[in-house]
């Protein structure tokens, strides 16, 4: 009888053991799934840094003032495949079509705005799509702006960039600038388009 109880005894350690074993398997085994995510985020991350690092802005605010210096509204520049896409919401504007360009320099001196220079093109070409060899780089599609003053549009300019040393960057030395002015643009009247007063101007430049 003690035999008997003895060999049982025996049986039933060696069933623990075994079973201990097999539960420091399990947890001694790699999570692969939480790995791969930490992974796949840390290389995320490390791509951000690097395009940081190689002077790309992802996004530019920019805004809009009116000729007396008062802000009527804001555009927000977004770095695409596609080149730039331009989101602007403004008001206090005449009703109407409005043409609406990229200019060469960064500053926005009222009230005739004057000192943000011609439009931003950097392969010197005529203004215009009607025109045959252009538009600008600058050259952007009229403005619709509803009757009660206000304005919100968005626009892909797509020869620009927002990467700082790249070809067409608007965010070269002087920077550049976004303007409104007080009449259609016709794509093809030279070197402007006809488009009359300049109305509203928004500098775009590095933010800090």
């Amino acid at each position: 009888m003690k035999k008997w109880l003895y060999l049982m005894a025996v049986i039933t350690l060696l069933f623990f053991i075994a079973a201990c074993g097999e539960d420091n398997e399990q947890t001694d085994a790699p999570d692969t799934g939480d790995n791969q995510t930490s992974t796949e985020q840390g290389a995320n991350s490390d791509e951000t840094e690097e395009s940081e690092e190689d002077g790309e802005s992802e996004m530019v605010t920019v805004s809009m003032m009116d000729g007396e210096g008062e802000e009527i509204g804001e555009a927000e520049l977004i770095e695409q495949d596609s080149g730039v896409l331009i989101y602007l919401e403004a008001s206090k504007l005449p009703e109407g079509e409005r043409g609406f360009h990229i200019h060469e320099s960064g500053l926005c001196e009222g009230p005739d705005f004057k000192s943000a220079g011609d439009h931003f093109n950097p392969t010197n070409v005529s203004h215009g799509t009607e025109s045959e060899d252009g538009p600008h780089a600058g050259d952007l599609p009229n403005l619709e702006v509803e009757e009660d003053g206000s304005v919100e549009q968005e626009i892909t300019a797509e020869e620009v960039t927002l990467a700082s040393g790249e070809d067409h960057s608007l965010l070269d030395e002087d920077g550049t600038a976004l303007v409104v002015h007080g009449e259609a643009d016709d794509n093809e009247s030279q070197p402007a388009g006809d488009a009359g007063d300049r109305i509203a101007c928004g500098e775009i430049n590095e933010e800090d």
